[in-house]
């Protein structure tokens, strides 16, 4: 799964958790979860999920998590480091999942996101995400709707 010379998507394994989390408290916007919710990825008692990994020169960029349910994907968190947003490396990693999504059988992919996240919902409306509802006051600190993005596979 590469993308160019120096940047290489691969799955994540359990030994990436601190590079994941690392990313996630330095990204506002991503979702902060514990340790204990990153060792549940890996555990052979979750749901199916998936959780990918964006490098550049062997360093970890961004990652993404996400979790199936029957036909639907839920993509859980995303985020990249500061130092490599508004380069790319977001859509290349949103684009790997949906084509992993799609070969393992998905009718549909769906997220929330801070309304108030440009970056985000412009990101996945660039891979045609629909907005399909809004869920008041779903986060806190701060308080603030999300939006529903869904994308349905033909």
């Amino acid at each position: 799964m590469r993308c160019g010379n120096r940047v290489k998507i691969r799955p994540a394994i359990a030994a990436d958790i601190p590079a994941m989390m690392g990313l996630e408290k330095h990204s506002v916007t991503a979702a902060h979860w514990s340790r204990q919710q990153y060792d549940t990825i890996f555990s052979q008692r979750s749901p199916r999920r998936l959780a990918l990994l964006i490098e550049e020169e062997s360093v970890v960029q961004g990652c993404l998590i996400a979790s199936a349910m029957d036909l639907e994907w839920e993509i859980e968190n995303i985020a990249v480091a500061g130092s490599a947003r508004r380069r790319g490396l977001g859509t290349r990693l949103v684009g790997e999942f949906l084509n992993l999504a799609r070969t393992q059988g998905a009718q549909a992919v769906f997220l929330e996101v801070r309304e108030s996240n440009g970056a985000a919902r412009a990101l996945y409306e660039k891979w045609a995400f629909l907005e399909s509802g809004r869920r008041p006051r779903y986060y806190r600190e701060p308080e603030e709707d999300a939006i529903v993005y869904r994308l349905c596979f033909p």
